[in-house]
């Protein structure tokens, strides 16, 4: 990075320092990736000779966070248009290397393969749904938007719609979905930060933030694209090679994706051993004695509150007589103390427990047959083609939602606007998605590889003879790895183990038995992944406020060095925000990154796509399109998803429409604000002259002349 001089990064190039500048980040990244080699190597060397595990994680932490604040340090700008958009020279391949990176958070790389090993064929919603949003930024959105020439997409809304009330809506809807995106990132940042240097999961979130901070505070979208690049190389190798262990260590063949289908149906065949095996179903039998027993408590919440402190406060004074052992009081003391403390306590935790225990008594640990497309049988009673149904209809409202909302991310669409031209926004598109491909196409690989490891080398090991990575992620967070010898027999039966899907990919290495170091490089390309899409986000939140609202709205004479300022401040303020409510683990990663699309979906892509594709669209239909969109996806999801009841207060009972998932609210916003747009437009005065002539222009340049020259 060093040599990227000021002059090289900043300014409007002709045809040759252009070619001089790719030339040279081609060098640039060459040695960089040899160097990253040469580090693992290294490290692995070191680890050999006996250099300690946590050594080992925090060398990579400080290594990868003080690159990626170097590479910030040498990109500072407080120039407008290098802040807000790399001053639009990013060749169309390292564009697409960056989004690669922006896109890749951490749902992407730790819950993707996560949620396909827990929910095996309807995790594929995931992959389908993303993949499929980069064909519609392709065709419908990214190459118009770069014609149009604004730095932000409210500032789109606010240029298209001729005003300042779609702007303003615009900014809220931003900063939204943004805000909830980078919650699920910083969460990730945290979670990985932990497991690489033990420190507590509060501490780790704020590591990892100074991390987040340096890239996108000192040089804004310059210092976040170069940063993004070396981040993207980083993640790439750090989930392919330990899926390529797990390939030849089972297989014998090196390609993933080759073996996959035939180590799938050595899983199917594992599955229908384990769903008859006798030990699994005394495991489901005992957890349904324990669901039955919160069951019966909720039936007279105050008497069993009763019977269980005197039960409590009788094995402790027994202990106490009989001089027991330290340990065993200690933990008697502690059972007692955490007995709720009121029925309203009572009800909630009995009522978790007996949910939590119904939801594991059942064949595979809870999980799907891996192969299954949608639960229930469209062949059996009327139960079971209602099951089918509900869930087939689910797979496909998530694909929409995803699909959808992927286009209308504003730190994705803003991504496109770095580019030289439109035709390298076309192109940027293309290599975006080559580089997504190369995570897409093996997660479903790793997910059956994982599976498979756990099926036949986890499942049957004695609990004093389990891996020592098991009781280490299991002290990281119990929600993520717990295991409870119900039956008493001293083996792990696959329904005693509850894994999280956020912990699949960071602990692949130690499944199959690599180096710890090998574990380390996939932390770090977690932190990676975690860090560039927290960096995109809280670009795009600073400038919503710091651009959008702060210059077009409230002083369009303040200077860019003033608005840069202003936006580093934000900046700082938003992640602070987003840290501290990561803190609380307000829920898994997985739905807030959805929900962040359901929202972007909603409020976004109506609004954009006719306002492109729709001379005829009018500031008021897309007003109301927005504001209509957005508060029924939001409304569906508060009064249907269990975190947001609770912190809405919502006590009424939950309905969900036509039984989709609060994870897909999207689908009703995004027709809802296509109407509305529509309709309202055609009831309301069309847009000024000027303004349906610059959309014709936009669609069609040979009218008007070269539109890529106006724009740049």
């Amino acid at each position: 990075m060093a040599g990227m001089t000021n002059d090289q990064t900043g300014g409007v190039f002709s045809a040759s320092s252009n070619s001089a500048f790719k030339s040279q980040l081609n060098k640039i990244y060459g040695w960089y990736v040899g160097g990253f080699l040469a580090f693992v190597i290294v490290l692995a060397v070191l680890e050999q000779m006996g250099l300690p595990r946590n050594w080992i994680g925090y060398i990579f932490l400080a290594a990868t966070v003080l690159l990626y604040a170097g590479i910030g340090v040498m990109s500072r700008t407080n120039d407008a248009a290098e802040y807000y958009v790399a001053g639009r020279r990013v060749p169309a391949m390292y564009n697409g290397m960056a989004t690669g990176a922006d896109w890749m958070s951490a749902a992407s790389f730790i819950g993707m393969a996560g949620t396909l090993y827990l929910t095996g064929y309807g995790g594929r919603a995931f992959i389908m749904g993303w993949t499929g949003g980069y064909c519609l930024v392709a065709l419908f959105l990214a190459p118009y938007l770069r014609k149009f020439g604004q730095f932000t997409i409210p500032d789109f809304l606010g240029a298209r719609y001729d005003g300042n009330l779609p702007r303003l809506i615009g900014i809220f809807a931003a900063i939204l979905c943004s805000f909830v995106y980078v919650v699920a990132q910083i969460y990730g940042v945290g979670l990985i930060t932990t497991r690489l240097t033990g420190v507590a999961f509060e501490l780790g979130i704020f590591l990892g933030l100074g991390g987040i901070l340096v890239c996108s505070f000192l040089g804004g979208m310059r210092a976040v694209t170069w940063t993004q690049v070396a981040q993207y190389i980083i993640l790439i190798v750090a989930y392919l090679i330990p899926v390529i262990w797990l390939s030849v260590k089972q297989t014998s063949v090196p390609i993933p994706q080759l073996v996959y289908g035939y180590q799938l149906e050595k899983v199917s065949a594992k599955e229908k051993v384990l769903i008859d095996d006798p030990k699994e179903k005394e495991v489901i039998a005992a957890f349904k004695a324990r669901a039955d027993g919160f069951g019966e408590k909720l039936k007279d919440v105050k008497a069993a509150m009763a019977a269980d402190t005197e039960a409590a406060t009788k094995k402790l004074a027994d202990l106490k007589a009989a001089n027991g052992p330290v340990a065993e009081i200690a933990a008697a003391e502690k059972a007692l103390a955490a007995l709720p403390k009121d029925e309203e306590s009572a009800k909630k935790a009995w009522a978790k427990g007996k949910a939590d225990n119904e939801a594991r008594a059942r064949p595979l640990g809870g999980m799907p047959r891996h192969a299954a497309q949608y639960a229930g049988d469209p062949n059996g009673d009327a139960k079971a083609k209602e099951t089918f149904d509900v869930s087939r209809r689910n797979f496909m409202a998530l694909v929409f939602c995803l699909m959808v909302g992927t286009a209308a991310l504003p730190h994705i669409l803003m991504r496109y606007y770095t580019t030289p031209s439109v035709k390298q926004a076309r192109s940027s598109v293309t290599w975006s998605l080559f580089f997504i491909f190369l995570l897409y196409f093996t997660a479903p690989a790793l997910a059956v590889l994982v599976k498979y490891e756990i099926f036949t080398v986890l499942v049957g090991t004695p609990f004093d003879k389990l891996p020592a990575w098991v009781s280490q992620w299991a002290a990281v967070d119990p929600t993520l790895l717990s295991l409870v010898d119900i039956n008493k027999d001293g083996l792990l039966q696959l329904g005693e183990m509850r894994i999280g899907g956020d912990i699949i990919v960071l602990a692949t290495p130690e499944i199959g038995g690599l180096p710890y170091v090998i574990s380390g490089m996939v932390a770090a390309g977690g932190l990676a992944a975690a860090l560039s899409t927290a960096d995109g986000l809280l670009l795009t939140i600073a400038n919503a406020l710091s651009h959008d609202l702060y210059y077009k709205m409230i002083d369009p004479n303040a200077s860019a060095q003033r608005r840069v300022a202003i936006s580093k401040l934000l900046l700082l303020v938003v992640a602070l925000a987003a840290a501290y409510v990561a803190a609380q683990k307000p829920a898994d990663i997985l739905f807030l990154v959805s929900a962040a699309f359901s929202f972007a979906a909603a409020s976004f892509f109506p609004a954009l796509t006719l306002g492109i594709f729709w001379k005829r669209a009018t500031k008021w239909g897309a007003v109301l399109g927005m504001v209509g969109g957005l508060g029924v996806t939001m409304y569906y999801m508060v009064t249907t998803q269990p975190w947001l009841r609770g912190i809405f207060n919502v006590t009424s009972p939950v309905e969900l429409w036509w039984g989709i998932q609060p994870i897909s609210a999207g689908v009703f916003g995004v027709p809802l604000g296509f109407a509305i747009i529509i309709v309202v437009s055609l009831l309301t005065p069309a847009p000024r002259r000027e303004i349906q002539d610059l959309v014709e222009h936009v669609r069609y340049p040979s009218i008007a002349g070269d539109m890529d020259t106006r724009a740049a």
